[in-house]
């Protein structure tokens, strides 16, 4: 079985690629193996490296579960911030047969700014195919949201609102779904505990997605829920935001009116989501929540 080395990141979903991977997996005999540098905005908020080592693992995430819905064999990794590094990295463990790699036009790639495809084919010999992706033109096939919450990540009403969502946009041609999901949680007051309940809450949710049937894949925050959200907005491209809180006063987020920050900061829409935490507990019967 040969393997085809795809290298991305901005531009991963977009139709383009995902139409060459099809054609190539409609071959047979064929894997692939996702490379995903680590790719910094190239304008905005100053974003810390683990944010942007972390979107880069949601990228890989989300699309190998996209073409898996296919039944096309994928692995993924992040890689180097210089996408030169990362393309040879991946070259030299997984000896691939040739290499795709995606870019945004060349007004606007960085990468094509360092000459990458020449050097990657010089320095490797293997055949590169170029497919850019004008995402402002063309947009993405399907539709993200951006979900914001902590203690109420797994919550029902918030995961009913995301599975009414994914229903109503159905699906592509295959089965594809129409929507995708990124969660966001924020770090919490904890101490050193934080990072580890953040990251049990994270799973939870995406655990419950999963159960849902919806495609999603997330990551920890900063601590401050609209930098959070924030750099989120920087890092991907997305259609909506949920920010999912306690009520009412309960809810330090809403007490500091994070809902109608990230609104004034952002042009996409911004749905609020109650979730009412005690109310769950007292009505669901004893061992099910």
């Amino acid at each position: 079985m040969k393997e085809i080395l795809v290298v991305a990141n901005r531009t991963l979903g977009g139709k383009k690629l995902l139409d060459t991977v099809r054609a190539r997996a409609a071959g047979g005999d064929v894997r692939f193996r996702l490379v995903v540098p680590q790719s910094k905005p190239s304008a905005g908020l100053v974003i810390y490296d683990e944010a942007v080592r972390e979107s880069a693992q949601v990228r890989v995430d989300l699309a190998i579960s996209l073409v898996a819905g296919e039944g096309i064999e994928a692995t993924g990794e992040v890689g180097d911030p210089d996408p030169f590094s990362a393309t040879m990295d991946a070259i030299a463990e997984r000896r691939p047969t040739e290499i795709i790699l995606s870019t945004h036009p060349a007004t606007q790639s960085g990468w094509l700014r360092r000459d990458l495809i020449e050097r990657i084919h010089n320095a490797s010999g293997l055949p590169v195919e170029h497919i850019v992706t004008d995402l402002e033109q063309e947009g993405l096939p399907f539709g993200v949201t951006l979900v914001v919450a902590s203690k109420t990540a797994s919550g029902e009403e918030l995961i009913e609102h995301l599975a009414k969502k994914a229903a109503n946009e159905g699906t592509q041609p295959g089965g594809l779904p129409q929507h995708v999901f990124i969660a966001v949680i924020p770090l919490q007051d904890g101490g050193g505990s934080a990072p580890a309940e953040a990251r049990t809450r994270l799973q939870a949710m995406l655990a419950r997605l999963k159960a849902a049937g919806l495609i999603g894949s997330g990551m920890i925050g900063d601590p401050d829920p609209y930098t959070a959200a924030i750099n989120a907005l920087e890092l991907f491209r997305v259609d909506d935001v949920v920010i999912s809180t306690l009520p009412g006063e309960r809810s330090g987020w809403m007490r500091s009116n994070l809902i109608e920050r990230v609104r004034h900061a952002t042009s996409a829409k911004v749905e609020h989501v109650v979730v009412d935490l005690k109310a769950n507990t007292t009505a669901a019967p004893a061992g099910v929540r």
